[in-house]
């Protein structure tokens, strides 16, 4: 043990003495830094302008005078999506989804603002996250610290010395991996800082645990790939050249070839040919707005049997809010039906891309880690359906004080004059049916079973580094 410490310190000694490997060191530490800082205000201060913005909207719709209830149905209200403890660390796809949904009635709208929206084209590369930072910054830093490990002695001619002092090849193997280890260690002591910091914020000590130790096992990861190739080359430029390859096919190239096949075997339908098939399923149903439509004729048939009633003037129900009401309900249906379709096909996507990370490390904790973050496309799939559910109930809310409280006649003649059209409104008093809403991701049971796949890859790849290294061992004391 004795020596590979020995080693590693020699190794850090060598550091010190090259400008190249110094500075590279402390960028890694202060980009790292930097990051987290950076992106930890920034959510923060979203965080608080959402909640604001959350409960002004909530104050706005409870606010607003006496009106014609349908009138608050288009009138609509405002969701926000906070983001969840460890979005510090890795904001996953919240860049590019939408933070906000507007909920109004006879439709499900898409979230909006979302950052990557009102960027420029300098930021498509990837916001400068930790988890980006991490995930491939990272790796490039550790090659142009490490590339030279095993191959300068090689090439300097000292390998055969100290093999000949009685040192094992395998001792200075793990020695050097245990030194290039070390700086994984200094580079991640500003995200593991991230991480106690999402814990006090209440995000799960598994998650934590299992997110940090992601990270260290990605990075070693690299490290053995690095040590491992610097002992196959002979020389410093043989073993740069083939590492910066490597990364380049593994953290960019190799991910953007993913991102397309996914596209090519799961296509998605433009958004124009969707609404389009949407609008045609719902001309089935009629227009909720007119209840003289002839596909309420049995619905109108129903109520007045059930009321033992001749004409819908008689009904103790206002039959254009019934209209509205049942409307809304078999609406609602084939929205959702529509968005469970969509969703199954991003999932489907996400499950496709995630296979490629048996190609790649950088994919396999790219999935990983937006899965323990909660940034993933479940977890927005699960903000849109919590938020639909929102929408549906304050709407039928709306449409059943439409029927209940407005009476038939007057809704009708409304348009007569200014008189009745003051008439035709509810009080206000029917608009407190919001609840506080507080978005919340999945548990943490549910995201480390969510994530198994992409820990398996990941493990996957540890194993076969080590092995690659053993063989390298092996090889070269042969």
């Amino acid at each position: 043990m004795s020596t590979l410490l020995i080693i590693a310190h020699d190794e850090w000694r060598y550091w010190r003495r090259s400008k190249l490997a110094l500075v590279t060191i402390i960028i890694s530490i202060v980009m790292a830094l930097t990051s987290v800082v950076l992106t930890t205000i920034s959510v923060a201060d979203e965080n608080h302008q959402r909640a604001h913005l959350q409960q002004q909207a909530e104050q706005t719709f409870v606010e607003q005078p006496d009106r014609h209830p349908h009138r608050m149905v288009h009138y609509g209200h405002y969701l926000f999506r906070n983001s969840t403890p460890l979005s510090t660390i890795d904001p996953g796809i919240d860049s590019y989804t939408g933070k906000a949904i507007f909920l109004e009635g006879h439709r499900q709208n898409s979230a909006t603002f979302s950052n990557q929206q009102h960027s420029s084209q300098l930021t498509e590369f990837g916001p400068l996250s930790p988890a980006f930072v991490l995930q491939t910054i990272a790796p490039l830093l550790l090659i142009l610290i490490g590339y030279s490990a095993i191959s300068r002695e090689t090439e300097a001619g000292t390998l055969s010395f100290l093999l000949a002092q009685g040192l094992s090849y395998w001792q200075l193997l793990l020695g050097k991996v245990a030194a290039l280890f070390s700086v994984n260690l200094l580079v991640l002591s500003p995200f593991i800082l991230g991480c106690l910091l999402a814990a006090s914020h209440g995000e799960s000590s598994a998650i934590i645990v299992t997110f940090i130790l992601s990270y260290l096992v990605y990075l070693l990861v690299w490290t053995l790939f690095i040590v491992a190739i610097s002992a196959l080359t002979n020389s410093n430029n043989s073993s740069f050249a083939m590492l910066i390859c490597c990364w380049l096919f593994a953290c960019l190239l190799l991910p953007r070839i993913a991102a397309n096949t996914t596209q090519y075997l799961v296509e998605q339908p433009s958004k124009i040919e969707n609404d389009f098939a949407v609008k045609a399923k719902l001309r089935e149903l009629g227009d909720g707005h007119n209840s003289a439509d002839p596909a309420f004729l049995q619905l109108k048939a129903n109520l007045l049997a059930q009321y033992q009633v001749e004409k819908v003037e008689d009904l103790p129900v206002n039959f254009r809010g019934i209209v509205a009401k049942n409307s809304e309900a078999e609406l609602t249906k084939i929205l959702n039906t529509f968005a469970k379709e969509q969703m199954q096909r991003e999932l489907k996507q996400s499950t496709t891309n995630q296979l490629f990370a048996w190609l790649t490390p950088a994919l396999a904790i790219r999935g990983l880690s937006m899965q323990l973050a909660g940034t993933d496309i479940s977890s927005y799939h699960k903000f849109l359906r919590e938020a639909e559910q929102v929408r549906y109930e304050f709407v039928q809310s709306l449409n059943k004080a439409h029927a209940e409280q407005l009476n038939y006649q007057t809704d009708i003649n409304r348009y007569q004059d200014s008189q009745a059209l003051q008439n035709a409104r509810v009080s206000a008093n029917n608009w407190q049916i919001l609840n506080n809403f507080e978005f919340k991701p999945f548990n943490a049971e549910q995201r480390l079973t969510q994530s198994k796949l992409a820990l398996m890859q990941l493990t996957f790849w540890l194993i076969i580094l080590a092995v690659f290294l053993g063989l390298v061992g092996r090889k070269s004391q042969c």
